[in-house]
């Protein structure tokens, strides 16, 4: 079978794009590790968010071999994933206005907490609010979007604004509006999106970044470790027991 010119495109596109987050996007990851960091040595929580397919950038996070163990996903019913019928409704729960003040009415989330908000468009009524009520009750927030949307898009919230209006820090994942890094004569619409691999690269640096900076402070980053390797669940054991107050995924 020959080689596909298409494949190599599209890993060439992400590539590329990777190297631009890693370069442009560096102080900002590195004061959102800090964030990160902040938290964890003051006693308080982590949360991620996500809907849609920028869900699976935030639940790569959470009780994963070689992460931070108190990352929570913070779930909304109906919009993690794809995982509704039909999937359309999730697409159309991300903008029910009220829907993320319920939500984090009625998490553990709270004053000092960190909230990391994944949304590609940043658009939508979901994130926005996610982000206006997580910090009017004291969270940090951290959100992971393409800017490029507030500019190529309107705003679907009341506000007129984006998910980037309403951060301590962003994120600029430098996915185009559209998420399609290929075309082709011959085929109507764009595809192959690449925006999963950057925010997930994204999200895995912040981590990264979050665990040196615990380092540099003397303190030790409460790291899981994989399961498949001798003694991770005896490791991971201790870890769970030792911050078990915040870390609910496992309740």
């Amino acid at each position: 079978m020959s080689e596909s010119k298409l494949a190599g495109q599209f890993f060439d596109a992400a590539i590329g794009l990777l190297e631009r987050v890693r370069d442009e996007e560096a102080p900002h990851i590195a004061e959102a590790g800090t964030l990160v960091a902040d938290a964890v040595a003051a006693g308080n929580r982590l949360f991620a968010f996500g809907a849609g397919h920028s869900s699976l950038p935030a639940q790569d996070v959470v009780y994963r071999a070689g992460g931070l163990a108190l990352m929570n996903f913070l779930a909304v019913p109906g919009t993690a994933g794809v995982d509704v019928m039909p999937a359309t409704l999730g697409s159309a729960l991300e903008r029910v206005d009220g829907l993320a003040g319920a939500v984090l009415d009625s998490s553990p989330a709270s004053d000092g907490d960190v909230l990391v908000i994944i949304s590609l468009s940043g658009r939508n009524a979901l994130p926005v609010e996610m982000a206006m009520n997580a910090r009017a009750i004291g969270l940090k927030v951290i959100g992971v979007t393409s800017v490029a949307y507030a500019t190529g898009t309107r705003s679907r919230h009341a506000s007129g604004t984006f998910l980037k209006d309403h951060c301590d820090v962003v994120l600029d994942s430098k996915i185009a509006v559209g998420d399609a890094e290929l075309s082709l004569d011959g085929i109507d619409a764009p595809f192959a999106p690449a925006s999963t691999v950057v925010t997930s690269a994204i999200m895995q640096a912040v981590m990264a970044a979050a665990a040196g900076e615990l380092a540099a402070r003397g303190l030790e980053p409460p790291l899981l470790r994989s399961g498949n390797v001798d003694g991770g669940h005896e490791w991971n054991g201790r870890v769970m027991q030792e911050y078990g107050d915040r870390i609910f995924f496992r309740h």
